[in-house]
């Protein structure tokens, strides 16, 4: 395969790293600022009245455009760049990553024994502009007692995922049914991914 069949991921994510090997797309990293002194090269924070889908797709395509930005910065070769952001939503509202176990174990009683959307966007920047998708699954969690919900919470699974789960590690044993795509709950729909890298000149087969 020549150098030229591959792209840069804008992602943090182990998970999307996994998915893209496990479809054999080549990339690199480009990774975009958290906390730089100006703060992060690009905000999470939802709008006043944003909606959920409105913003995931606002924020993913703001990552793609900046880390396109970020290349022409550093002079790297010039490649089509992949971001992606996914948000759990229940009655409208946003579930963000918990930033401790007293909020990880609410969310989770939030979503106990109830269908719950996981939205995940995906943005591909190129040379002749930005494509984007978004994703739709439904989860639905089965009802939980608080002894599982806590215990849940000790380990270190919930803290870096929107909704405070994972649902390729131990809340798979919670998860009832899906509707949608297994690897966009997981923070990328493969297949709407590959769609998209084809039409931004990447060669997949």
């Amino acid at each position: 395969m020549h150098h030229e069949n591959k792209i840069y991921l804008a992602s943090k994510s182990p998970r999307r790293r996994e998915l893209l090997h496990q479809v054999g797309i080549e990339f690199d990293l480009l990774l975009l600022r958290d906390a730089a002194p100006r703060g992060p090269d690009v905000s999470e924070l939802v709008l006043p009245n944003e909606l959920p889908y409105d913003y995931v797709s606002r924020v993913t395509q703001e990552k793609a455009a900046m880390a396109w930005k970020v290349m022409q910065m550093r002079k790297l070769i010039p490649r089509p760049i992949l971001a992606a952001d996914t948000t759990v939503v229940i009655d409208q509202k946003i579930l963000g990553k918990p930033a401790n176990q007293q909020e990880a174990m609410q969310m989770l009683s939030q979503l106990a024994g109830r269908t719950h959307l996981v939205l995940t966007s995906l943005a591909v920047q190129h040379a002749e502009g930005l494509v984007s998708v978004t994703h739709t699954s439904e989860v639905s969690f089965a009802a939980l007692t608080q002894a599982q919900i806590q215990s849940y919470c000790e380990t270190t699974e919930p803290y870096d995922k929107a909704g405070g789960y994972g649902i390729q590690g131990r809340a798979a044993r919670f998860i009832s049914n899906i509707n949608g795509s297994y690897s966009g709950i997981m923070g990328l729909p493969l297949f709407e991914t590959c769609k998209v890298l084809r039409q931004s000149g990447i060669f997949i087969p």
